[in-house]
């Protein structure tokens, strides 16, 4: 379907929650669907950030309808009170997991004792998602829609072949680091959605990738982007988007109308455009053999839960 990011469909009575709302692409995700009538829950460790955050939003959205939680993806016990949190809420629509701490060095753990990049952009997204399903398929189930659990990954995935045998081993390089991470993180997306088909569950899971958004062309936002924030630099600029821009395919994840499961939704020029729908990475997408399922187990470990995709959810 034709799809405009400036035209989004109404999202009055919805209630999505975005991880890492406090800058860059979370930031302009919320404010895009507060611009479109959702109620946003901005989630983020930091409470000061996430007051000028709705601060920022407000000043671009008047009545914008906002609400704030306070997580931290290095912290189970932070993780779990968060999602009682939102999983308390009247309404519960959709989640887009974009959080995510970028401490790329080897020796950073989170307080679980996890590596930052596979315990803040895996295992607390797993936990999360696994106390969440039963409150998206209640609302779902209440408001005859479907429930969106969004995935956030990298181009990097396609350009570099990485084992996911063994989750916890974590690459020497920290890009390499990253983009296992974000590789495991579809080979779960891709599995949870089949799951939940399985199971006959209202929810559905789908991933996105943002291209590459970059300070030098995102517009300007009090204490969100703007002199007293830091700059980073980046040798992809001129060819490169917006950090709004940027948001847009995590937001037509959450609000098309005509998105399913397993869909995977990038920029239309690979790192820059309008999004649309891309040909899946069967490496993530069908993985040979029983790839999946023993990437499932390891992360339920490893998250310490068990990701049920019916209507219940077990410790």
């Amino acid at each position: 379907m034709t799809w405009n990011p400036a035209a989004l469909p109404d999202q009055t009575g919805r209630t999505v929650v975005v991880t890492g709302a406090t800058a860059g692409i979370g930031y302009f995700a919320a404010e895009q669907l507060a611009a479109a009538g959702a109620d946003v829950v901005l989630a983020s460790r930091s409470a000061t950030k996430l007051r000028v955050a709705e601060e920022a939003i407000r000043g671009q959205v008047p009545g914008a309808s906002l609400r704030s939680v306070v997580i931290d993806l290095a912290s189970f016990a932070s993780v779990d009170a968060a999602a009682a949190e939102l999983a308390a809420l009247p309404r519960l629509d959709g989640i887009l997991l974009n959080g995510g701490a970028m401490t790329i060095g080897r020796r950073n753990h989170t307080a679980d004792g996890l590596p930052m990049l596979l315990g803040t952009h895996v295992a607390a997204n797993v936990r999360l998602v696994a106390r969440l399903i039963p409150a998206l398929a209640a609302s779902a189930t209440a408001h005859d829609t479907i429930g969106r659990i969004v995935h956030t990954s990298t181009g990097f995935v396609n350009l570099v072949s990485l084992s996911v045998d063994d989750v916890r081993r974590v690459p020497r390089i920290g890009i390499a680091a990253y983009t296992k991470a974000k590789t495991v993180t579809e080979v779960f997306a891709f599995e949870l959605d089949r799951r939940l088909r399985a199971s006959g569950s209202p929810v559905a899971s789908l991933v996105v990738r943002p291209g590459v958004g970059v300070d030098a062309k995102t517009p300007q936002r009090p204490g969100i982007r703007d002199s007293t924030t830091p700059y980073q630099r980046n040798p992809y600029t001129p060819w490169a988007q917006g950090k709004d821009t940027a948001a847009w395919s995590a937001v037509r994840a959450l609000t098309d109308p005509a998105a399913q499961g397993g869909d995977y939704f990038a920029p239309a020029g690979g790192i820059t455009g309008e999004p649309v729908a891309v040909e899946l990475n069967p490496r993530t997408a069908t993985p040979a053999g029983d790839l999946a399922e023993r990437v499932w187990a390891q992360l339920e470990e490893l998250a310490g839960v068990r990701v049920a995709t019916s209507s219940s959810v077990q410790p």
